[in-house]
């Protein structure tokens, strides 16, 4: 069963990915009423939430945007930075959203901070673990538990990330409405791309929720 769950999401992650990066070309191709780009909507927006020590940077590569909380930097990929297109100003202004969450002390952010140190450690070996566990299954069977256990963590993070992605994205669509950088037209293209941007990030967890569930039915169909 579950591994026609992933197959079945493995359709709906093409299907979803598919429709994103169509969206996103084509709203990367509608120039914004403004005039400004990623980098200046960026930089409005963290102005005007009084946010003075993140520094917005431009980044090499494809959808490569991202908030270091870390470092305090807002980094956005080239076309983001330098377009000025809806797609820009809807992804600059997203990306823009963790800031404030940072800044705000927003707590799904802080839980998925707190998540990360560890993660970054167990993710090193933990594929290891599990190819071991399950060839050693019928011989040592708690080595694919401690596989699943880790496996299971990276599944509790992808889970974490829905709020804080979702609520970023209200934050910049609320923002992005409100200081009139989009017409009302531009406003319904940027909700819409910045929405199939999310639906990639609630496959990702559903697939790795999947993906779990295959590895407990390994262990739980073990001969004993």
């Amino acid at each position: 069963m579950s591994l026609v769950l992933m197959l079945g999401i493995m359709l709906a992650s093409w299907l979803v990915g598919a429709r994103f990066k169509s969206r996103f070309k084509l709203y990367s191709a509608t120039p914004l009423s403004s005039g400004l780009t990623g980098e200046e909507v960026a930089q409005r927006m963290l102005a005007e939430h009084n946010i003075k020590d993140v520094q917005v940077i431009s980044t090499g590569g494809q959808l490569t945007d991202h908030y270091d909380p870390s470092k305090r930097t807002v980094n956005l990929s080239q076309e983001v930075y330098y377009g000025r297109s809806v797609a820009a100003a809807a992804v600059a202004a997203h990306e823009v959203g963790h800031a404030v969450q940072h800044a705000t002390a927003y707590s799904w952010l802080q839980f998925r901070s707190a998540m990360v140190p560890a993660l970054s450690v167990t993710s090193r070996f933990m594929p290891w673990v599990l190819l071991a566990g399950i060839m050693t299954l019928n011989i040592f069977p708690q080595l694919l538990m401690i596989g699943i256990v880790l496996f299971a963590g990276t599944t509790l993070f992808t889970f974490v990330t829905l709020p804080v992605e979702f609520d970023a994205s209200r934050r910049a669509l609320v923002w992005l409405d409100r200081s009139n950088i989009a017409q009302s037209q531009q406003h319904t293209m940027a909700k819409d791309a910045l929405h199939w941007a999310a639906m990639t990030y609630v496959i990702a967890a559903l697939s790795s929720l999947a993906t779990l569930l295959y590895y407990v039915s390994i262990f739980m169909n073990r001969r004993d």
